[in-house]
């Protein structure tokens, strides 16, 4: 079986569950860019371990894809959505299992430190908590407009179609309150801790 890359996302979901590795390579093609865009400074270095984020990526859209029966396609961004769940959930299991060991490295009294300050690594993680906690307490339109647009890269007019908005400028609209209700989540959030 081969496939054609105009198909749409369902018939290549069906080749795949089918074993078509042709579909496999339409979906990860239309997929990892977006979401190593995603990924892309979510995994800590200490956490890396050899493997840099893109291999993290692909190795989980690969398995997941593998094991998609149970997926059902129910709009246009729905497989995305799917996919950066999953990778999400590998991110984190990586930091907990980086956790868990210590982390060994050389020490070069003479090379200046060039990293972050552990200050400025623990302003940068409670910012990334708040704001995962925030787009987490959203409602799913808000969340997928932000996710869409912020993290995925769609330009208007395909988060139109992904959000079921009748134009590009409707779906520009929708991001820009969903950011404001974002802005408000997070300020309630920061008040909290």
């Amino acid at each position: 079986m081969t496939s054609d890359p105009s198909e749409s996302t369902v018939e290549l979901l069906q080749k795949v569950k089918q074993g078509d590795h042709g579909a496999l390579e339409v979906l990860l093609e239309r997929h990892l860019p977006r979401l190593r865009r995603w990924a892309s400074g979510r995994l800590p270095r200490h956490v890396r371990d050899g493997a840099d984020t893109e291999d993290l990526v692909q190795e989980t859209v690969i398995r997941t894809l593998r094991k998609i029966e149970g997926f059902e396609y129910r709009h246009d961004g729905a497989l995305q959505a799917y996919l950066r769940q999953a990778l999400f959930n590998r991110i984190r299991d990586r930091i907990r299992q980086a956790g868990r060991r210590p982390r060994q490295e050389a020490l070069n009294e003479e090379a200046p430190f060039k990293g972050e300050s552990p200050l400025e690594q623990a302003i940068g993680h409670q910012t990334t908590e708040r704001y995962e906690a925030a787009l987490a307490a959203l409602q799913p339109g808000d969340r997928e407009a932000i996710v869409g647009r912020i993290e995925l890269g769609y330009d208007y007019t395909e988060l139109a179609v992904a959000l079921a908005k009748p134009t590009s400028e409707a779906a520009r609209k929708a991001v820009g309150r969903a950011v404001l209700r974002l802005a408000e989540k997070m300020t309630e959030i920061e008040k909290q801790s």
